[in-house]
């Protein structure tokens, strides 16, 4: 166990979702008093998304992670406006968020060839500042990728979601019968007889008090923030981390997955989700299903037995559950059918509601229009007004 440990942690030391850099905009150019020449700007630091890119890679070539723009030209006799200096670009994954030294949000890079302003060149010398360049912007930066996927997977360590992500998608994870398979999110797609294709992302498994970073914590929470839909994975034979911690039954482990989404970020509990009962191939499986479904359809009926700090303020209604074995492919294809439902379905709503609002917005607009014309008989002499 210990050596398989120590495998797993340099594995997960490889992979990198938070990175610090500093960064300076490029000085100005000086200016030519004697001929009122102008010194050019410095150049200016972006920040662009790339889909080949990891902070991994960023990390590994620059690993002073310093990043700095060229000077802008001096003004001389040949060229009296200096030419400005050259622009730093830092290439980043998708699904960057960037934050300053205090924590203050700057942007975020949700698509390739996005790209935000991080530091400004200095001005060139001129006239206003007595022909002398001024410095470029210095800000230390931080960079946060937190994944985007159409699905996320949320289930305890041992739900079966690596292997539930091998059988729907290309994906190739890492699957073992120990705690904490997943130590870094895994990518999947679900490719469809139309073409269409669903992104999946398995990622670490939470454990109790995940949302005050124990186990993986936050560097699992973080990255379902910007999934579109989430796919709970239970173990139908329930849950138990190791023989120091409380055994869970699989309506108990959904009761505490529920709490800790909503102590992270209660935000999380509004996405679209479906649940997906898994290891349905083990023995009296379809017995503790039924159970297990007398139970989510009747929660409040049960949910004395948990601590009171234990209840979420509401729990789960799942758009579909879906009693699968991630061994046998048992219900696999109607997992996928559900999963494009729900995100289809979602989408539509998207749509419409968005529809909506932009003709909600017209007739605003037009009844604002209309109300400023004069009427027939509005009165617009001064003299009638006093009168």
């Amino acid at each position: 166990m210990v050596r398989c440990s120590c495998v797993l942690f340099r594995k997960y030391g490889n992979f990198i979702d938070n990175l610090r850099l500093f960064t300076r905009g490029g000085s100005g150019g000086m200016g030519y008093p004697r001929l009122g020449g102008e010194g050019g700007k410095g150049g200016d630091v972006w920040v662009v998304a790339h889909n080949k890119m990891t902070l991994k890679q960023l990390k590994d070539k620059y690993p002073h992670k310093r990043f700095v723009a060229g000077e802008g030209a001096n003004s001389r006799v040949s060229a009296l406006k200096g030419s400005k200096g050259k622009d730093c670009e830092i290439l980043v994954p998708v699904g960057i968020s960037i934050t300053d030294e205090y924590g203050k949000i700057i942007g975020e890079l949700n698509k390739e060839k996005d790209r935000i302003l991080i530091a400004e060149g200095g001005l060139g010398g001129k006239l206003l500042t007595n022909f002398l360049p001024l410095k470029g912007q210095k800000r230390i930066i931080h960079l946060d990728l937190k994944l985007i996927a159409d699905i996320g997977l949320v289930g305890f360590p041992n739900a079966g979601k690596s292997s539930l992500l091998s059988q729907i998608s290309h994906a190739k994870p890492v699957i073992a019968d120990y705690a904490f398979t997943t130590l870094k999110p895994e990518l999947g797609k679900i490719m469809y007889n139309d073409f269409k294709q669903i992104s999946v992302a398995d990622l670490p498994g939470l454990i109790e008090g995940a949302h005050m970073n124990k186990g993986m914590g936050h560097k699992f929470l973080k990255h379902i923030e910007r999934t579109k839909q989430l796919l709970f994975v239970v173990d139908i034979s329930g849950f138990q981390l190791s023989p120091q911690t409380q055994y869970r039954t699989a309506f108990e482990t959904i009761i505490l997955l529920t709490k800790e989404l909503e102590l992270y970020k209660e935000e999380l509990q509004t996405k679209p989700a479906l649940l997906a009962v898994n290891k349905m191939d083990l023995p009296d499986a379809q017995d503790k299903f039924h159970v297990l479904m007398n139970q989510l359809q009747n929660p409040k009926d049960f949910l004395h037995l948990f601590e009171k700090n234990m209840i979420p303020e509401r729990t789960v209604e799942f758009q579909h559950i879906i009693p699968i074995s991630a061994i046998t492919g048992e219900g696999i294809d109607e997992l996928k059918s559900c999963l494009r439902k729900s995100l289809d379905e979602h989408a539509n709503h998207e749509n419409y509601a968005y529809h909506k609002k932009q003709l909600l917005n017209l007739q605003i607009s037009n009844t604002v229009t209309y109300s400023e014309l004069p009427s027939k008989n509005a009165v617009t002499s001064s003299r009638m007004d006093i009168i």
